[in-house]
């Protein structure tokens, strides 16, 4: 094992303090009791409470939590479609054009993309809201769910398909019993990052909203162009709490999946 020697460990530190003090400092100050942000005046929950009777933060945080779990199943189910294609299917006409139109929003400026979509939407009437924020969080996020399914479909084990349709599945059988079952921690996480890319998005969110329908980052947004309140903190706290608990959440169960797996494999080995 190779140790840390002391400019990695320093490194280390200091990238990890560069990333997190400020969280950190940001929920300690939505316990602050005073209005202003960078004065400390002693321990209270009151912002909190303020903020559970501020009905425009929460008709916000509804409609984005709603299109972060609509565009992100849709988004898993494609991309892992997607991945399947481009893994399993081969050599087919088109396949460089369809590989490409599944990674460019990987590297397409978000501007340029909501802009597209918002020219897109004007030109077949489609009137802004729910609707387009949901076509267009699904769009960007297709792909980040393909790249990480592909990913363990190209380590998968054929041979294990392949037993399954010995033993009388059809290939669809074989998918649903064997393949998809191997392949969830891949999935779960592929839904768990566009569900996390979704909630964060201001930019292409901002081109596809409608008057009724903001999300939390445009509102936050636009509250912080007056000046950061003790509200805004108390809501970027329980936003990192509920990302904690997601990836806490996943890592636990993508272990469990782990574990099993190699538990079957071993008592598959023994007989």
């Amino acid at each position: 094992m190779t140790r840390l020697s002391w400019f990695n460990t320093v490194s280390l530190t200091l990238g990890f303090a560069f990333l997190y003090i400020p969280m950190v400092i940001l929920i300690i100050f939505s316990f602050n009791e005073s209005k202003l942000v960078t004065v400390w005046a002693g321990f209270s929950v009151k912002w909190y409470g303020e903020l559970l009777q501020n009905e425009a933060f929460l008709n916000a945080a509804w409609v984005t939590l709603k299109v972060a779990v609509i565009s992100s199943t849709i988004a898993t189910v494609l991309g892992t479609m997607a991945a399947y294609v481009l893994v399993r299917g081969g050599r087919f006409l088109g396949r460089t054009l369809f590989s490409g139109m599944i990674y460019a929003p990987l590297v397409m400026p978000e501007v340029i993309t909501g802009l597209s979509l918002l020219l897109l939407f004007i030109g077949i009437g489609l009137d802004r809201g729910v609707m387009t924020i949901v076509l267009a969080h699904t769009t960007f996020s297709m792909c980040y769910v393909s790249v990480v399914v592909s990913s363990r479909l190209v380590t998968f084990d054929r041979s294990l398909e392949e037993a399954a349709l010995d033993l009388g599945c059809s290939a669809a059988e074989a998918f649903r019993l064997v393949t998809l079952p191997i392949i969830a921690p891949a999935v779960i996480s592929g839904w768990l990052l566009a569900f996390t890319l979704s909630l964060d998005d201001l930019v292409i969110a901002s081109f596809t909203s409608g008057p009724a329908a903001t999300t939390l980052p445009i509102k936050i947004f636009s509250a912080v162009r007056l000046g950061v309140s003790p509200e805004i903190n108390a809501l970027s706290t329980i936003m990192i709490a509920i990302v904690t608990v997601g990836v806490v959440t996943a890592s636990l169960v993508t272990k469990r999946q782990l574990v099993r797996q190699r538990r079957d494999e071993q008592n598959a080995e023994r007989s």
